[in-house]
């Protein structure tokens, strides 16, 4: 090691510049930014690391006892001694529970490259120390206030004096000292509390309400008496016209040293509200899944000729939302999701057409032609990695427009890491237990705190998500009476629950997380089962930034979840009850060709455990319609029925089929002719036919202005059975048409920034992040004048070839300049090899790589230093 590695480094870039590789991928990462694009050298990635943006991005992602730590350092002197941190942190009294817990955080927070110094010289960087300490624009989250140096930096000598004088100091021979003896004197314990012990009780009562924050208050231009002693002995100091500030020193002597009045080194637990058996658990998942199954086929059923217009704005209208929460008899949040989890599955979208209207895809079909399970998991894994947020629907953006289900403005990037971190901490219970809401909440906002005053409400954005994850993982079946089932756990890649069965857990048990989702705690460490046990804290890498599961691992873990899935779900039947009123039931999930004739034949009349289908006058002539014969619908009914066939079903079919077709449609523009000219006399003289404004062309024929499909619908609106014929006089069969889209991809997730990068960038982005570094950093000898911080050296073009052509014999290393043909200027340590027709061959040790450079691209050469 260079004697530098052990000299303490003065800035960022030297604290980064000895960190061996591993902390380096450790930083990049947690801080995916910083390599984004990769930095030429250290000292260019300390500079990004010291950004606005970055310090900002990575202090939302500390836990709330590492940006506690972090707050109590902006308080402290800078630099400051780990036992300075350590004494705002646990109090003049100590804190075992803090005591144990700061090592981690301190460690998290060099690890973030937040924090750098030896221990006897802890540095914030400075942005952060700029965001983090108290202004009056900007108070700090820990209540405290400014120093007695920086509230007296506007202050006359005289009125210095005057204060270190009432305070019962000698006086000094300046302000600079005086100040200093004020400063000793509020850090003195004791000092402190004989100072006190004479101040009207009316003070204490002042000091009080402004210990804890904010330190500011207002007073008249003659204050009470009270407030003149302690303004008059510096315990108050006037920071404007009528307001006063409580120095940091005072504050912190009456919280008896501690920086925050709650630490939290330790995370709340994740509390069980009720328990289940395993098994009660996983059947009741797989029976919502199964719901959740049907209810996307008969949201996309009833969309199959064309859903809803698309909106001028996009998505869909508040009319037509509410028509699909009526259709699929849920509320209409409960529309809205399934609305958006079949579009982010990829199963429906806007057909494109000039009337654009929504349908389903290609991919539809394809989905239903998969095993139940493999469906589910399908529709699961969308849902996992999906940032629109379907709970959004209904409210207002930030430009106050009402944001619609399937529409533009839903996209929130933290969703998929907050569903992730709830169902982790669900797994992290004990099998079959539900959670306590309230605790999930609460550890969230510890592992996620907000900066500000909305810290600790329940209105925030990822609160909320929670609460949807919650709710919506049940109606998808993930979770089971509000437990993580088994086949969930088995999606996130999770290992199986203690005691859990390892032949169901197939891969799953040894699988890596799905993709933005949790690992186990710690890799070897066994997943907590014990109703007070809690996930370990992690505070070296924050929960969202473990490693995704490449593609193969994804297949893997989709697998064993459909595996684990598939035997609960409930097996299609192939056969109806048929009643004598004129209905069936449907004891179970019925087989697809048999649910789709059924669908044509009848209409659902309610839906629950056992489906019941209602027959009338209007469902069967749609089956006649689609051109099956009274005799098919009697032979496929006595097929599937476990009953008798009732008569009055057998009556209505006859009945119907004997009246349909007795009238013919067809273009005249439209014509109807019947047989029976007393049946054509009845519709002449049905006023409800006036609007379609028939005439007679001959006893069996009237003729119509109207179209063929609006004779129809007339005819049939009055409660006639007519038939559709061509112009060869055969009846036309109708049946409906699927609508489908165009090929259409799911929508793509909105990263919440960078993605975290994989082993493979990592490892080429270190390596030509410190081949940069040595290129500016290697000592070098000086060519002609000394070269100032970033110029690149300049020699003639002979000096180069020579010193170029020296080092080829000689094999050193040697330092130049680089112009590429884009214009961008470089620095380089390069070892030559060959220099011929104008070309320098040579290993790059920036690039590691075996390069060649034109000679008259580089700038000039200089030899390094034999050191």
């Amino acid at each position: 090691m260079s004697p530098e590695a052990h000299s303490a480094p003065r800035s960022l870039a030297e604290a980064l510049r000895v960190r061996d590789d591993a902390s380096l991928a450790a930083l990049l990462r947690s801080r995916p930014d910083l390599i984004t694009p990769v930095p030429t050298d250290l000292t260019q990635l300390a500079t990004r690391a010291g950004t606005r943006a970055s310090v900002l991005r990575a202090l939302e992602r500390l836990d709330r006892f590492a940006l506690q730590a972090a707050e109590a350092l902006a308080v402290a002197p800078d630099p400051a001694s780990y036992g300075t941190l350590l004494g705002l942190m646990a109090g003049d009294a100590g804190d075992e529970a803090v005591a144990g817990a700061l090592p981690r955080a301190v460690a998290a927070l060099r690890e973030q490259a937040l924090v750098w110094g030896e221990d006897d010289r802890l540095r914030l960087v400075r942005t952060a120390r700029e965001l983090l300490a108290p202004s009056p624009q900007h108070p700090s989250p820990t209540g405290l206030g400014p120093t007695v140096q920086e509230a007296t930096s506007g202050m006359s000598p005289g009125r210095i004096q005057e204060i270190v004088a009432a305070a019962g100091l000698p006086s000094t021979h300046d302000s600079v000292s005086a100040v200093t003896a004020l400063t000793t004197l509020f850090t003195h314990r004791k000092k402190m509390a004989k100072l006190l012990a004479g101040a009207p009780e009316a003070a204490h009562e002042v000091l009080s309400r402004l210990v804890w924050g904010p330190p500011y208050g207002q007073v008249t231009a003659e204050p009470a008496a009270h407030l003149r002693w302690l303004l008059d002995r510096g315990l108050l100091l006037p920071t404007a016209p009528g307001t006063v500030v409580l120095p940091r020193e005072v504050a912190l002597h009456l919280r008896e040293g501690r920086a925050h009045r709650a630490p939290e080194p330790v995370p709340p637990a994740v509390a069980p509200a009720a328990a289940h058996g395993p098994q009660v658990v996983d059947a009741t998942a797989a029976g919502q899944a199964y719901t959740a199954l049907a209810t996307v086929e008969e949201l996309l059923k009833d969309w199959d000729e064309g859903g809803p217009a698309v909106l001028r704005a996009g998505g869909l209208s508040v009319r037509d939302l509410k028509r699909t929460a009526v259709a699929l008899d849920v509320s209409e949040p409960v529309a809205a999701f399934w609305a958006e989890l079949a579009y982010a599955a990829g199963l429906v979208a806007s057909d494109g057409e000039a009337d654009e209207r929504y349908a389903a895809t290609p991919a539809y079909d394809e989905w239903l032609e998969q095993p139940p399970a493999e469906r589910w998991v399908r529709l699961a894994q969308a849902w996992l990695t999906a940032t629109r947020t379907a709970g959004l629907v209904g409210g207002r953006d930030a430009k106050d427009r009402a944001l619609s289900a399937l529409g533009a403005g839903l996209d929130r990037s933290a969703a998929p890491e907050v569903r992730h971190r709830v169902l982790s901490l669900l797994a992290g219970l004990p099998q079959g237990a539900a959670p306590d809401a309230g605790s999930v909440l609460a550890r969230l906002r510890w592992e996620r705190p907000l900066r500000g005053a909305q810290r600790d409400g329940d209105d925030d954005l990822r609160s909320r998500l929670a609460r949807w994850t919650l709710s919506e993982a049940e109606l998808l079946g993930v979770t089971g009476r509000g437990a993580l089932a088994a086949h969930g756990r088995a999606l996130l890649g999770l290992p199986p629950a203690a005691g859990a069965g390892s032949s169901k857990a197939g891969p799953a048990g040894t699988a890596a997380p799905a993709p933005g989702s949790l690992a186990a705690p710690d890799a070897g460490s066994p997943v907590p089962s014990g109703p007070g046990d809690k996930l370990p804290v992690h505070h070296h890498r924050a929960p969202d930034r473990l490693a995704p599961l490449s593609a193969a691992d994804q297949a893997v873990a989709a697998a064993a979840a459909a595996r684990l899935l598939a035997p609960l779900l409930p097996e299609p039947l192939d056969h109806v009850l048929l009643q004598a009123d004129l209905t069936a039931v449907a004891p179970g999930p019925l087989r697809r060709p048999l649910a789709d004739m059924l669908g044509v034949l009848a209409d659902v009349e309610s839906k629950g455990g056992a489906t019941v289908y209602r027959f009338t006058p209007a469902s069967v002539r749609r089956a006649l319609d689609a051109g099956r014969a009274a005799a098919d619908l009697h032979a496929f009914l006595t097929e599937h029925s476990r009953t008798p066939v009732p008569q009055p079903l057998a009556y209505l079919i006859d009945d119907v089929a004997r009246r349909h077709g007795h009238l013919r449609v067809g273009a005249a523009s439209a014509y109807v002719r019947c047989d029976d000219d007393a049946l054509l006399n009845e519709i002449l003289a049905d006023k409800r036919a006036a609007a379609l404004r028939l005439r007679r062309l001959a006893p069996t024929v009237l003729a119509a202005p109207a179209d063929p499909a609006t004779l129809l619908e007339g005819l049939r609106a009055m409660g006639y059975a007519p038939a559709a014929e061509s112009a060869e006089g055969d009846v036309l069969i109708t049946r409906a048409h699927a609508h489908r889209t165009p090929p259409r991809t799911a929508p793509e997730p909105v990263p919440d920034g960078p993605p975290p990068p994989d082993a493979t960038l990592l490892a080429a982005a270190i390596r030509a992040i410190r081949a940069g570094d040595l290129a500016a950093t290697a000592p070098r000898k000086s060519a002609g004048e000394p070269l100032a911080g970033g110029e690149l050296p300049r020699t003639s073009s002979a000096e180069t070839l020579a010193t170029m052509q020296a080092a080829v014999l000689t094999g050193d290393a040697v330092w130049i300049g680089y112009v590429n043909a884009e214009g961008a200027a470089s620095q380089r340590v390069i070892a030559p090899i060959r220099v011929e027709g104008g070309f320098v061959t040579a290993y790059d040790h920036t690039a590691d790589e075996v390069r060649t450079y034109p000679l008259h691209r580089i700038t000039g050469v200089a030899e390094l230093a034999d050191d």
